[in-house]
């Protein structure tokens, strides 16, 4: 959908209930209320490590990630909220593979189960390059909140692309269509007419 980029694909009953929201100003509140906390994994190192306990706890065989950081050059757009990026290297006569973590550096200040859903979503990338059946299994078997955790994230996201939009106008033109008709209304300009002639006269006095 055009005005709800994020939430391509979901039932339209569902997306009439965002802009619902969306159109009271109420989509960020929404959340918030709903996930209020925030993780304490707020550096590369202390991320690196939440990282690695997970893939422990849950992916053992899978290869090591060799680094983890938050990136605040990613972008979270669509359908990408972090990059897992995977490179060879020749070591001698061997190959080796390496695999590299960026999350976007808004998860920095995330609510936990945010920050989870996005760590998992990159860890079921190291069994599962596409975004199949099998990587969705992946996920849900390590977060079983997996895809609702998501949907509420992407709402996140469209509350701050949307309502941060709003915020940017000014308060007596948000959700006032007819603001620029009433500015250039005649009677309007014949009252800033009037105005100047008043202020006109005070100065020559």
């Amino acid at each position: 959908m055009a005005d709800l980029p994020y939430l391509a694909g979901y039932p339209e009953e569902t997306l009439d209930e965002v802009r619902a929201l969306v159109a009271r100003g109420q989509l960020g509140a929404h959340v918030a209320k709903r996930y209020p906390g925030r993780h304490p994994y707020t550096t590369n190192k202390l991320l690196q490590g939440y990282v690695s306990e997970l893939r422990q706890r849950h992916m053992k065989t899978a290869p090591a990630v060799a680094r983890v950081t938050y990136d605040d050059h990613v972008v979270a757009v669509r359908d990408a909220l972090g990059l897992h990026t995977f490179e060879s290297r020749v070591h001698g006569s061997r190959l080796r593979a390496r695999s590299e973590m960026r999350i976007a550096g808004l998860f920095r200040d995330a609510a936990p189960q945010f920050l989870r859903m996005i760590v998992v979503h990159e860890l079921a990338h190291l069994r599962e390059r596409d975004h199949n059946k099998a990587f969705y299994r992946l996920c849900e078997a390590m977060e079983p909140n997996y895809h609702q955790y998501e949907f509420d994230l992407r709402l996140l996201l469209t509350a701050r692309e949307l309502e941060g939009q709003a915020a940017d106008q000014p308060a007596d033109q948000r959700d006032d269509p007819d603001s620029d008709a009433r500015a250039n209304h005649p009677d309007q300009e014949e009252r800033r007419r009037a105005d100047r002639s008043r202020r006109g006269r005070r100065g020559r006095g």
